[in-house]
């Protein structure tokens, strides 16, 4: 399971991991019975500096890159995916700083998410247009040195935990008539809405922000005006996919932990069910799609922190990671039988959970019709190209070794502080 990973990477993995079975697991009972907003074990995961994966060291942040952020995301989400999807939505949060952020924003930004003193979220779909971005209705009016927000965002990943917002309203008409800002969370005008119904992943907040006349100065102003949907494609593209998809592969690592377990205390026909051939073909087809739905995701976040154009691959890691671990929730619940419809044995938990990564920055179908541009030539993103200076991760600080990307040995305690 450590492709591409150098020392520090299994060091962080390690890290998460012991924090994640001795802070998390007890209290996804909790969360699982109150369905309610984890605020204070958001903010504790936070503390640990796990949001600034992808922000470089002199912003105060832990500067390993998009691998490190997956692995991040995965072993929460292997605990529990609703924490695993609070920090994704997070470090989602982050990227638009980090793209279009000025030098001055970037200073005075980044520290604070980094810390986890500042939690970020980025709102962008709404109830009429959904996923169609230049459908959205929520405007900004230029007034001086301000612009007036009005509208409303859906689905915003940590909508009622989050101190401040990326949202991206219209300013004009067209494709360039979409502009993105930074709201926080106190400002006048600004207000939560519903936290919304959820299939799952209890314990982190997807709910609707509100804006009515709130003013925003334009220091706010992420990017230039006219610049939302570079802002919204390049979050979406460059960390929404391949989060979503290391939440899927964690939710998928404990469906086949859980399945093995099972199958070994199972005992059916005076035999352990691991010894029934049946039982056997599907585990094995499981164990097949969790390996290559893993090393399909760390290939694309290695790519993308070696600077290489890599948008496909994205794509492929958000679909694959997806549409396996859907597959291998099914499976097991036909092997646990009724027993997976039961709360205690976590199936029903796990194939919950693992839906709400299904549509966030697109579903499978919007992944294939992209994957199908790029195979004919037609697909015109490529942010992966085009911000490759700011994903990269600093090539002095790392060595290459037959393909294994990991810092150079006398970095390694640096890195993984």
């Amino acid at each position: 399971m450590d492709y591409f990973c150098g020392p520090d990477h299994l060091a962080l993995r390690e890290e998460v991991r012991e924090f994640a079975e001795r802070e998390v697991r007890p209290l996804v009972p909790v969360m699982e019975a109150r369905q309610t907003v984890e605020l204070e074990l958001s903010r504790k995961i936070a503390r640990q500096g796990w949001i600034g994966a992808t922000i470089p060291r002199r912003y105060g942040g832990m500067g390993l890159g998009h691998l490190a952020k997956t692995i991040i995301i995965e072993e929460l989400s292997r605990v529990s995916g609703a924490m695993g999807a609070m920090v994704q939505a997070s470090q989602l949060g982050v990227a638009k700083v980090i793209h279009y952020g000025t030098e001055r924003q970037k200073q005075q930004w980044l520290p604070l998410f980094a810390s986890g003193e500042v939690m970020p979220t980025i709102a962008v779909t709404e109830p009429e247009s959904g996923g169609h971005v230049l459908a959205m209705r929520s405007t900004a009016v230029r007034d001086g040195d301000s612009y007036i927000l009005n509208g409303r965002k859906w689905f915003v990943g940590n909508s009622h935990i989050g101190d401040v917002h990326g949202v991206v309203v219209r300013t004009g008409e067209g494709s360039r008539g979409l502009t993105a800002f930074l709201v926080e969370s106190d400002r006048p005008g600004f207000r939560l809405g519903s936290r919304g119904s959820q299939a799952g992943l209890y314990g982190f907040s997807y709910g609707e922000l509100i804006f009515e006349d709130c003013r925003v100065p334009i220091e706010n102003r992420i990017g230039e005006e006219g610049q939302g949907l570079d802002v919204a494609y390049s979050s979406s593209t460059l960390y929404g996919r391949p989060n979503l998809a290391a939440v899927a592969l964690g939710i998928h690592q404990a469906i086949l932990e859980d399945t093995v377990r099972f199958c070994e205390e199972r005992v059916l026909y005076g035999k352990p069910l691991r010894d029934l051939p049946s039982v056997n073909l599907k585990v094995g087809e499981m164990n097949s799609r969790l390996l290559t739905a893993r090393i399909t995701l760390y290939h694309a976040s290695h790519l993308l922190d070696s600077g290489a154009a890599c948008d496909a691959e994205l794509m492929n890691a958000k679909l694959v990671n997806c549409e396996y671990a859907l597959t291998s929730a099914r499976a097991a619940l036909e092997i646990f039988a009724a027993r997976g419809c039961q709360k205690e044995y976590n199936i029903e938990r796990y194939l919950r959970d693992v839906i709400h990564a299904f549509p966030a920055a697109g579903t499978s179908d919007v992944q294939r019709l992209r994957l199908a541009q790029a195979a004919f030539g037609q697909y015109a993103g490529e942010w992966s190209a085009r911000l490759r200076d700011l994903v990269r991760v600093d090539v002095d600080a790392w060595c290459c070794d037959l393909g294994v990307v990991g810092p150079l040995p006398e970095q390694v305690s640096e890195n993984s502080r």
